[in-house]
């Protein structure tokens, strides 16, 4: 939902952490990308929803759980630059945020995606290889 607002607005970052202002220099539609951004987390929610009961086809499962671990990956890289941005660790990413509580909010919410998702992609994982083809045991 936030980057809808943030689309509605016309602004770019995230929740917390504005981007610089040469950013926007290097985006052509500022709500396209937004919105593009808003898109692929709700195609996330739908792949991370498609753990908790896990196709029966083997090939599709197999996919929902390499692009579930491959997402872990990246949101999990993502919450960890910004948390390095928001405590002055990493100038290269950006300046601190200027509404500290927001960033934080945001970073702890990155943070529970991660672990609950790790969780369900774990679980997928093992249940994929306790069974066979069928399904069965």
């Amino acid at each position: 939902m936030s980057k809808v607002d943030l689309a509605r607005d016309g602004e770019l970052g995230m929740p917390g952490f504005p981007a610089p202002p040469e950013a926007y220099d290097q985006v052509a539609d500022v709500t396209a990308a937004q919105l593009g951004n808003a898109g692929l987390g709700l195609l996330m929610a739908v792949v991370s929803l498609l753990l908790v009961r896990p196709p029966a086809a083997r090939w599709l499962r197999r996919s929902v759980v390499g692009v579930s671990w491959l997402g872990v990956a990246m949101v999990g890289a993502g919450v960890m630059g910004f948390g390095a941005r928001a405590a002055g660790v990493a100038p290269g990413l950006g300046d601190t945020p200027p509404h500290p509580a927001t960033a934080v909010a945001a970073l702890v919410v990155g943070a529970l995606w991660v672990g609950g998702w790790s969780v369900a992609a774990a679980g997928a994982t093992r249940g994929g290889r306790a069974t066979g083809a069928s399904g069965a045991p």
